[in-house]
Order: structure tokens, then C-alpha cells, then sequence
């Protein structure tokens, strides 16, 4: 019946929704596994009835290249999977960005090969170094439009949401990694990227239920000025 379908909406000119994404790979590091960042994007697809399985390889302090070598993140892509979501650190410096392009390229590679798409999570420099999340932003947006993938601009979102509500908290004790509101935020913009849509303002782990009208906002904000 399904096929039947498809060909009655190609002879009519209908395009088909594309079905959601069912299967996830996170490749990245600590600033992907505090907090369970996957865990969370899955929640909030599952508080919408879906029921996407999400999984992570990250290790601490590895960066892209860290992990090509290895080879365990790229023996997981080979499983198969409907998005494969990268993550380096803030790399807002020329040589880090250099290294990402590169290693982004060749994930790329192995990504397409399986009939996966490739995002990438921005993330964000160090609180002692905020005034760097131009660079770090500029450096995602170049390896994105590198292999023209989905980019998941969470660390504008930061930025946006603090131009919002400038209390947030979103780091967490060591003014690196995220507090789990900021992981939540990262997660409101993981989903609005992957999935194509506002995520369901779900209270998972991290997220106040007070506060999340106003990170949804910021994600919308910084989403609208991706070009496309």
C-alpha cells in the first residue's frame, strides 16, 4: 500500500513528508555526554509519541580527529543510522578550525555512505572566554556549509538566550560545560535542527518549565538566521 502511495503522489505531483528520524549517533565529547544530551533529545521526541533510539560515542577531551583515529565512532556509523550529530570543541582558533573542516569532511564520507545525514552541534568557548563565540560560531557555519549539513547552532543559542534573560545558568560549576539547563537549551536546538520543528516544551532533566518559553525563543531567533 505504501508504494502504491508513492507512485499516486508522483503522478498527481504530491511530495511525500519526509518520515522523522528513528536512529541518532552523537559523536563528541564531554560537552555531549554531561547530562545525557542524547538522552534528552530522545525524551523530548518520545514526549510527542515518537520513539527514536539515540546513542552516543564520546570520550572525554576528544576532538573529531581524536576520534577518526580511534575508530570506534566510525565502526558505530557503519551500524546505520538516520542522523549522525558531530561535535568538536569550541575550535575558534584558525589551526582548530582548520582540523575540524578536515575531519568533519571525512565523517562526511563515511556518513553518506550509509545513507545518513550529517549535523553538526555548535558548541561554546569557556565563560572566561565568551568573547569568542563569534569565532566558534563562524568555525561550524564553515564546516557546515563544507558538506552542506545540518547545522545545530546551540552555543548562538546561548548567546541569544542570555540577550533574553541575562540570569540564565547556563554553565555549570566549572564555567565549561553545562549546566543541565544548558544542556537542555543544546537539546531544545538539537531537536529543532534534526527533526525540523519547535521541540515540545517536554520538562526533562534540566529544563524549567519557567525559563523554557524563553529558550525556545533564542533556538527560533538563531535558526531564522541561518541562510539557506
Amino acid at each position: 500500500m505504501r508504494l502504491v502511495g508513492l507512485l499516486l503522489a508522483a503522478l498527481v505531483g504530491v511530495t511525500q513528508p519526509e518520515a522523522p528520524p528513528q536512529r541518532l549517533l552523537f559523536i563528541g565529547n564531554s560537552l555531549t555526554y554531561i547530562n545525557d544530551l542524547p538522552g534528552m533529545v530522545c525524551a523530548l521526541a518520545r514526549s510527542t509519541g515518537l520513539r527514536p533510539t539515540c546513542e552516543a560515542v564520546a570520550r572525554p577531551d576528544f576532538s573529531l580527529e581524536d576520534h577518526w583515529r580511534d575508530g570506534a565512532a566510525r565502526e558505530a556509523i557503519a551500524r546505520g543510522w538516520d542522523v549522525v550529530v558531530l561535535q568538536q570543541g569550541p575550535s575558534a582558533q584558525a589551526a582548530s578550525r582548520r582540523l575540524l573542516v578536515e575531519y568533519v569532511k571525512r565523517f562526511d564520507a563515511e556518513i553518506r555512505g550509509t545513507g545518513a545525514r550529517t549535523a553538526l552541534y555548535m558548541v561554546w568557548p569557556a565563560r572566561g572566554r565568551r568573547g569568542d563565540v563569534a569565532g566558534v560560531s563562524q568555525s561550524y557555519a564553515v564546516a557546515a556549509r563544507s558538506i552542506d549539513a545540518v547545522l545545530i547552532p546551540a552555543g548562538d543559542a546561548w548567546r541569544a538566550a542570555w540577550n533574553l534573560n541575562a540570569g540564565l545558568e547556563l554553565y555549570g560549576p566549572d564555567g565549561f560545560h553545562p549546566s543541565p539547563q544548558g544542556s537542555y537549551l543544546a537539546a531544545l536546538t538539537v531537536y529543532r535542527q534534526v527533526f525540523g520543528k519547535a521541540a515540545p516544551l517536554f520538562p526533562v532533566l534540566g529544563g524549567d518549565p519557567a525559563d523554557a518559553p524563553t529558550l525556545q525563543r533564542a533556538v527560533e531567533e538563531v535558526v531564522a538566521r541561518i541562510p539557506r
